[in-house]
Protein backbone atom coordinates (compact mmCIF):
# COMPACT_ATOMS: atom_id res chain seq x y z
CA UNK A 1 0.00 0.00 0.00
CA UNK A 2 1.24 3.69 -0.98
CA UNK A 3 1.66 6.38 1.72
CA UNK A 4 -0.66 9.10 0.87
CA UNK A 5 1.99 11.93 -0.10
CA UNK A 6 3.13 9.56 -2.60
CA UNK A 7 -1.02 9.49 -4.01
CA UNK A 8 -1.29 10.56 -7.66
CA UNK A 9 -2.97 13.47 -8.59
CA UNK A 10 -6.79 12.50 -9.89
CA UNK A 11 -9.10 9.67 -7.90
CA UNK A 12 -7.77 7.27 -5.51
CA UNK A 13 -6.48 4.59 -6.23
CA UNK A 14 -6.06 6.08 -10.04
CA UNK A 15 -2.85 4.27 -11.93
CA UNK A 16 0.18 6.66 -11.47
CA UNK A 17 0.71 9.24 -14.78
CA UNK A 18 3.64 8.38 -16.81
CA UNK A 19 5.41 11.18 -15.88
CA UNK A 20 5.21 9.87 -12.19
CA UNK A 21 5.68 6.26 -13.65
CA UNK A 22 9.25 7.45 -15.00
CA UNK A 23 9.97 9.73 -12.05
CA UNK A 24 9.60 6.78 -9.86
CA UNK A 25 11.02 4.72 -11.69
CA UNK A 26 14.17 7.01 -12.24
CA UNK A 27 14.19 7.22 -8.51
CA UNK A 28 14.61 4.13 -7.96
CA UNK A 29 17.42 4.16 -10.22
CA UNK A 30 18.88 6.41 -8.36
CA UNK A 31 18.92 4.88 -5.43
CA UNK A 32 20.25 1.48 -7.03
CA UNK A 33 22.96 3.13 -8.57
CA UNK A 34 24.24 5.41 -5.40
CA UNK A 35 24.00 1.86 -3.23
CA UNK A 36 26.06 -0.04 -5.71
CA UNK A 37 28.50 2.95 -6.51
CA UNK A 38 29.33 3.11 -2.69
CA UNK A 39 29.69 -0.76 -2.65
CA UNK A 40 32.26 -0.58 -5.40
CA UNK A 41 34.18 2.54 -3.80
CA UNK A 42 34.19 0.27 -0.51
CA UNK A 43 35.55 -2.88 -2.30
CA UNK A 44 37.80 -1.01 -4.46
CA UNK A 45 39.35 1.02 -1.61
CA UNK A 46 39.62 -2.73 0.55
CA UNK A 47 42.21 -3.82 -2.30
CA UNK A 48 43.94 -0.39 -2.71
CA UNK A 49 43.07 2.21 0.46
CA UNK A 50 44.16 4.80 -1.52
CA UNK A 51 41.89 5.17 -4.49
CA UNK A 52 39.56 7.59 -4.81
CA UNK A 53 36.49 7.82 -6.61
CA UNK A 54 37.87 9.46 -9.59
CA UNK A 55 40.63 6.37 -9.90
CA UNK A 56 37.80 4.08 -9.55
CA UNK A 57 36.78 5.73 -13.11
CA UNK A 58 40.08 4.12 -14.63
CA UNK A 59 40.51 1.19 -13.25
CA UNK A 60 43.24 0.24 -16.16
CA UNK A 61 45.82 2.35 -14.30
CA UNK A 62 45.57 0.25 -10.63
CA UNK A 63 46.55 -3.64 -11.33
CA UNK A 64 45.10 -4.33 -8.28
CA UNK A 65 41.74 -3.66 -9.43
CA UNK A 66 41.98 -6.49 -11.69
CA UNK A 67 40.28 -8.56 -8.98
CA UNK A 68 36.92 -10.99 -10.45
CA UNK A 69 34.76 -9.48 -6.96
CA UNK A 70 35.27 -6.23 -7.96
CA UNK A 71 34.98 -5.91 -11.41
CA UNK A 72 31.21 -8.36 -10.83
CA UNK A 73 30.88 -5.16 -8.92
CA UNK A 74 31.68 -2.48 -11.07
CA UNK A 75 29.53 -4.78 -13.97
CA UNK A 76 26.65 -4.70 -11.64
CA UNK A 77 27.02 -0.44 -11.85
CA UNK A 78 27.59 -0.08 -15.63
CA UNK A 79 24.74 -2.60 -15.91
CA UNK A 80 22.51 -0.07 -13.52
CA UNK A 81 23.78 2.89 -15.69
CA UNK A 82 22.91 1.49 -18.62
CA UNK A 83 19.36 0.93 -17.95
CA UNK A 84 19.04 4.11 -16.42
CA UNK A 85 20.20 5.61 -20.37
CA UNK A 86 17.70 3.49 -21.74
CA UNK A 87 14.74 4.72 -19.84
CA UNK A 88 16.14 8.45 -20.51
CA UNK A 89 15.47 7.50 -24.21
CA UNK A 90 12.36 5.99 -23.23
CA UNK A 91 10.86 8.22 -20.99
CA UNK A 92 11.60 11.33 -24.01
CA UNK A 93 10.19 9.00 -26.56
CA UNK A 94 6.85 8.44 -24.36
CA UNK A 95 7.11 12.17 -22.48
CA UNK A 96 8.28 14.13 -25.05
CA UNK A 97 11.73 15.86 -24.54
CA UNK A 98 10.42 18.38 -21.66
CA UNK A 99 8.24 16.04 -19.70
CA UNK A 100 11.10 13.39 -19.91
CA UNK A 101 13.47 15.95 -18.68
CA UNK A 102 11.00 17.00 -15.71
CA UNK A 103 10.81 13.10 -14.73
CA UNK A 104 14.60 12.18 -14.59
CA UNK A 105 15.31 16.01 -13.26
CA UNK A 106 12.98 15.51 -10.21
CA UNK A 107 15.10 12.65 -9.34
CA UNK A 108 18.62 13.52 -10.07
CA UNK A 109 18.17 16.60 -8.56
CA UNK A 110 16.81 14.28 -5.52
CA UNK A 111 19.89 12.22 -5.80
CA UNK A 112 22.91 14.96 -5.95
CA UNK A 113 21.23 16.52 -2.83
CA UNK A 114 21.57 13.22 -1.13
CA UNK A 115 25.40 12.97 -2.89
CA UNK A 116 26.07 16.44 -0.72
CA UNK A 117 25.37 14.86 2.56
CA UNK A 118 26.94 11.81 2.21
CA UNK A 119 30.83 13.26 2.62
CA UNK A 120 31.75 13.66 -1.01
CA UNK A 121 32.95 10.17 -2.11
CA UNK A 122 32.09 10.81 -5.23
CA UNK A 123 33.43 14.06 -5.63
CA UNK A 124 37.08 12.90 -4.23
Amino acid sequence: MRSPDRESPGAPGAPPSPAELFHRIFELLSAMEEAQRAKVIDLARRLLPTLTAEDIRNPHDFPDLDDPDWQFEDGQLAGIESVRFALRGLARDVLGDGEGREARDRSEIGRQAGASHQGGAEGE
